[in-house]
């Protein structure tokens, strides 16, 4: 019986092993990385290796993310061109619509960046509508027409058709994904996280204020100054 027993454990020691290499060599293989970095960089500049590099997580329906943004403002305002930033986004699927609203904002920054920052502090304003009871009997597919008018609003009418043809380009579907995949390989799992300098801030996963924010960085502006 034991002998038996042992038989039956090598077994299924052996058929995990082959499961596990199996998934991890498919794994690599399916594995393509994008075709671009991940994020949306505030101000429309180029990132350069010089400043001091702020990388927030967000999700443009959590009132979290949607608490940490004005303080963070108010930080780049006062550091200028010696901090930037670099917004990725973590659609949560615990939060209603959060996928389509990061889709959004993706179809909206390849369309015309120029517009990604305010239709995110859109998203912010007004992501009351997208989540719980409001959303509770709405399907799919109205959520996203009244995104795509909402966008149009923000980015203007022009850009009507262009938005909600975005809604069906697998394009804008993996660029959303990408950015998900990506956070989840950075070892987020909530938002706001922030990195600085790719260190992970202390206290992150919930709001910090200007005070918080100039603890952070001051020393670091003062060491490059």
């Amino acid at each position: 019986m034991q002998r038996s027993n042992n038989g039956a454990l090598l077994l299924l020691s052996a058929f995990f092993v082959v499961f596990f290499f199996h998934s991890f060599f498919k794994a690599r293989a399916d594995y393509i990385p994008p075709a671009k970095l991940d994020g949306f960089p505030y101000g429309n500049r180029p990132l350069k290796w010089d400043t001091i590099l702020i990388e927030a997580f967000y999700d443009p329906v959590c009132p979290d993310s949607r608490d940490s943004w004005p303080p963070l403002k108010q930080a780049l305002r006062y550091y200028g061109s010696s901090v930037s930033l670099v917004v990725h986004l973590l659609p949560l699927p615990y939060h209603d619509n959060a996928f389509v609203a990061s889709r959004a904002l993706h179809i909206v920054n390849d369309l015309y960046p120029s517009a990604t920052f305010p239709l995110l502090e859109w998203f912010f304003k007004y992501q009351e509508k997208f989540y719980g009871a409001q959303t509770r009997n709405l399907s799919r597919a109205s959520i996203i027409d009244d995104i795509v008018k909402s966008a149009t609003k923000v980015v203007g009418r022009s850009y009507y058709n262009d938005i909600k043809v975005g809604f069906n380009n697998s394009k804008t579907d993996l660029e959303t994904r990408v950015s998900f995949k990506y956070a989840a390989s950075r070892g987020v799992y909530g938002t706001p996280f922030f990195y600085v300098n790719g260190f992970l801030l202390a206290d992150t996963g919930s709001s910090i204020d200007f005070n918080g924010w100039r603890k952070a960085l001051d020393p670091l502006v003062g060491t490059k100054s």
